[in-house]
């Protein structure tokens, strides 16, 4: 383990969880990385709360759906006009801030003029009061919600550049394309949380969202729930401390990188995210950082040795962007190894680390595939999958998960997976099971 630390940043520290050994003609390494960052979050958060100090300068862009939908019922866009005040109560001072009301055009609410403005009281109530004049009507058109919180984002010299959406329709008046284009420009530049209110979203666009832009998805089923949902996000926007943090990985020549995948809190695979950092090198972004730790599998693909040789599979490091533009090193490394040895017991044995995470990905892709074999009528399919989940989550101890496929099936066994598809299910149990399925619980002790 290796940590780094600075005045006016949390300390970061990286430890390295595997099983070294192969056997003879082995290729594959794995290995958990866990990332671990302490000492920042310790100044209070909301009205008053110091901005000065080590809290670094951010900047909230709160993206609120305003289509036709919202109106109905009537009650959920005043959810969502209370839920963003909630949110503007909960910034600090001298966070820099937008709203944006989103139907089918990006509108600028609060403060206008494209320009962002300066938390405090008297910006907190002026925001709350244009948030009452909102008014539900036209479509949806996510791509330009986004473009326009980006361009806002762009305007202030901040450290951190965080976005929050709510939407409650589906994305009907652009194309895929478009919206995929939007996610391309923005990720990089901001971080955004997204949530989904009520049913009559789609799911796997809430997620891409939040999955491009290095955010957290939800489902919020009852309207009534946004306010509290609203200040748990801006209280965890408000508790970052460093922005575009990247996981750098380098690798010795003849190596080849397999994967590298979050996989807590949620599983999140990075490995197309890559960008090269010098030879040999890559760097994969995590996004902003506060008072926490994640865990990542790096899958590495070593040249075959000879028994009793040794090498250094990867090294793994922390990066952020310096003042000159160049990457500025944290200073906390985990090295990952290969050992070759003719002892069967050692080159078998499986990292409980590895092992834990290994299932929690696959209970993640296999709740998506029964959830998709059920909508399409594949009964058979849908049941052997969502079985597998069940015996995954119980043997993991992942309780959250197996709580929420209890709502669509009759478990029989959890052991042995064997379970009835429910002939009934709530569309808002559905939802929530496929929005939460990435979430992963940590390696027991």
């Amino acid at each position: 383990m290796a940590n780094f630390a600075k005045p006016d940043v949390p300390r970061f520290s990286v430890d390295v969880y595997q099983n070294e050994y192969l056997p003879e003609g082995g290729r594959e390494v794995n290995a958990i990385v866990t990332v671990t960052a302490t000492g920042g979050g310790t100044i209070g958060k909301g009205p008053g709360a110091a901005a000065a100090g080590r809290r670094p300068s951010a900047a909230v862009a709160v993206m609120v759906d305003c289509s036709g939908s919202m109106d109905y019922p009537p009650t959920k866009m005043r959810h969502a006009r209370d839920a963003t005040a909630a949110a503007v109560d909960t910034l600090r001072d001298g966070t820099r801030f937008a709203v944006i009301g989103g139907t089918h055009v990006a509108t600028e609410v609060y403060p206008g003029g494209g320009r962002l403005a300066v938390a405090g009281p008297a910006a907190r109530e002026e925001a709350k009061r244009a948030l009452r004049r909102l008014s539900a009507g036209g479509g949806t058109a996510i791509g330009t919600w986004l473009r326009l919180a980006d361009r806002l984002l762009a305007s202030a010299d901040v450290t951190l550049r965080h976005g929050v959406l709510l939407t409650d329709g589906r994305n009907e008046h652009e194309s895929p394309d478009d919206l995929r284009a939007a996610l391309d420009a923005c990720a990089g530049r901001f971080t955004c949380d997204a949530r989904g209110v009520g049913t009559d979203w789609e799911v796997k666009e809430v997620t891409a969202i939040a999955s491009a832009l290095l955010g957290t998805a939800d489902i919020v089923a009852d309207p009534a729930g946004l306010a509290a949902d609203f200040t748990r996000m801006m209280e965890t926007a408000m508790g970052k401390e460093v922005a575009d943090v990247a996981l750098r990985v380098w690798t010795p020549v003849g190596t080849a990188i397999r994967f590298v995948k979050q996989v807590a809190p949620a599983v999140e695979d990075l490995t197309g995210r890559r960008t090269e950092a010098g030879p040999r090198a890559g760097d994969y972004p995590t996004g902003s950082w506060g008072d926490e730790s994640r865990d990542y599998h790096l899958c590495v693909e070593v040249p075959p040795a000879g028994l009793g040789r040794e090498m250094l599979a990867a090294r793994v490091s922390l990066v952020v962007p310096g003042p000159d533009g160049t990457a500025q090193n944290l200073g906390a490394q985990g090295l990952v190894r290969a050992v070759w040895t003719d002892d069967m017991t050692a080159s078998t044995a499986i990292s409980p680390q590895v092992a834990h995470y290994t299932g929690q990905a696959e209970l993640a892709q296999v709740i998506k595939q029964g959830l998709d074999l059920r909508k399409v009528g594949d009964f058979d399919g849908a049941t052997a999958k969502l079985g597998r989940a069940v015996q995954l989550a119980s043997a993991s101890g992942n309780a959250d998960t197996a709580k929420l496929l209890a709502k669509v099936v009759d478990v029989v066994d959890a052991a042995t997976g064997t379970v009835r598809l429910k002939t009934r299910v709530a569309e808002a149990d559905e939802m929530t099971l496929e929005t939460r399925s990435t979430k992963t619980v940590r390696v027991k002790k």
